[in-house]
């Protein structure tokens, strides 16, 4: 049964693209690595909730602990942006925190935890287009914990907002155009009924144009005459 149980403090096959490193170095340098790579954090964990989780399985008795933790920030605003690195003093201490945390709740959320090569300056930023991980770059769910809706995604939605607004304020640009929600229109159309509403007798009579005529009676003396 042992060879079909996967070890709980097993490293992953992840291998990280800018690691110049072949495969049996890779297996190497973890097997001694005292570094723990953490994902899917939400970016609202604070470093603290961390140091208090991932200490539960170090022996500080025998020298060992928490070394530091390693924030993930977004290249562009440098916030967290849902992973972290954290540092053991032992091999042994990071083995089991892969083995007892990886896979349970932090902040209403799984965590997934794997063995790391190390820690290096500059992989504390995300490596996706917008400064974020990558793989919030084409998630389309929407995840309150992690930004919302996925990069592509927002930066589709403004480009559908800014077309919009274009195409509204083009629309007002055009005389007789419906905009305000027809508020500019239904001014113009009733000063136009205003303009050519019926005379009144009032104004008949100042004018003295439409005055009825009077009726020539066929009776009447001379009527007859050339």
């Amino acid at each position: 049964m042992a060879h079909i149980i996967t070890p709980l403090d097993q490293p992953s096959n992840y291998k990280d693209s800018q690691a110049r490193v072949d495969r049996h170095t890779q297996n190497e340098l973890l097997g001694r690595s005292t570094t723990l790579y953490v994902g899917n954090l939400s970016f609202y964990t604070t470093e603290e909730q961390i140091y208090e989780l991932f200490s539960k399985c170090t022996t500080p008795e025998d020298g060992g602990g928490i070394k530091r933790i390693i924030m993930g920030l977004d290249r562009n605003t440098r916030t967290p942006c849902g992973f972290c690195f954290v540092e053991y003093y032992t091999h042994s201490e990071a083995l089991a925190c892969l083995r007892y945390i990886s896979g349970t709740k932090l902040d209403e959320r799984i965590i997934r935890c794997d063995i790391d090569l190390g820690y290096r300056d500059g992989r504390q930023f995300g490596r996706g287009k917008s400064g974020g991980q990558v793989r919030d770059e084409h998630r389309q769910d929407y995840d309150p914990g992690r930004g919302g809706w996925g990069a592509q995604a927002q930066r589709m939605e403004a480009e559908r907002r800014r077309e919009v607004e274009e195409r509204y304020n083009d629309a007002q640009d055009v005389p007789g155009a419906v905009a305000g929600g027809g508020g500019d229109w239904k001014a113009e159309h009733n000063q136009e009924a205003t303009l050519k509403r019926a005379r009144s007798p009032e104004d008949e009579g100042e004018s003295g144009r439409g005055e009825p005529r009077a009726r020539v009676d066929d009776s009447e003396p001379g009527a007859d005459r050339m």
